[in-house]
């Protein structure tokens, strides 16, 4: 009776064992669940935040890429708007060179048919006299073309440069001989042979002369 009574609580403690064994494995089972539950929710979760950071990455690229865009066109219509004002600066030069040769040269022309207008009156004379055969007519004709030319100088701003009396100055005058005399000063001019000219500052011929001392 006993022993029976052994062998029935061994089983039951087996049975029993069998029962912890599989609320064990039950447990386990629902852990391994949660843990798996935990983990996936872990995984979704981080590639949410992936997802959200890719997301925002792509939005501030998209944003940057557009300023970038902005900028380019700006620079574009700045570097527009720098080759358009080089080429107008570019045409005023061409336009101002142009016509700086073109005054240039209506000053040289319009000088040289003043000075040729002013000379006129001598040539005039020189054909007036070139027709007489008298001596004493030629000679009127010559003292009128002496007055004419001290006339037409003075219209045209020219002065003589030097005269007897005068200081020898090597700046206007070109000495071909000198003298010693007595009668006249230290490097005084006493003879001129060919008269020099001047308009203001300009030597246009230096004059040919004769000094004493």
């Amino acid at each position: 009776m006993e022993e029976n009574k052994v062998n029935i609580d061994k089983e039951e403690i087996s049975e029993g064992d069998e029962a912890v064994k599989e609320c064990c494995k039950i447990l386990n089972s629902e852990e391994k669940t949660e843990s798996d539950k935990e983990n996936t929710a872990s995984e979704e979760t981080k590639e949410e935040e992936t997802d959200k950071k890719s997301r925002k990455e792509k939005k501030q690229s998209k944003k940057e890429n557009e300023e970038l865009i902005k900028e380019n066109e700006k620079l574009k219509e700045d570097l527009k708007e720098l080759n358009d004002r080089f080429l107008r600066m570019a045409a005023e030069y061409d336009n101002f060179r142009r016509r700086s040769r073109e005054e240039k040269d209506a000053t040289y022309e319009n000088a040289m048919a003043d000075t040729v207008a002013a000379l006129l009156p001598i040539i005039d004379n020189l054909e007036r006299a070139a027709i007489y055969s008298d001596t004493e007519k030629i000679k009127e004709g010559l003292e009128m073309i002496l007055k004419s030319k001290s006339s037409v100088f003075s219209k045209l701003g020219v002065e003589e440069v030097c005269k007897v009396g005068d200081t020898f100055d090597p700046n206007m005058h070109n000495a071909v001989m000198h003298i010693e005399d007595e009668n006249f000063g230290e490097n005084e001019v006493c003879e001129i042979f060919q008269q020099g000219y001047k308009k203001g500052k300009h030597i246009i011929r230096h004059a040919m002369v004769k000094t004493a001392n």
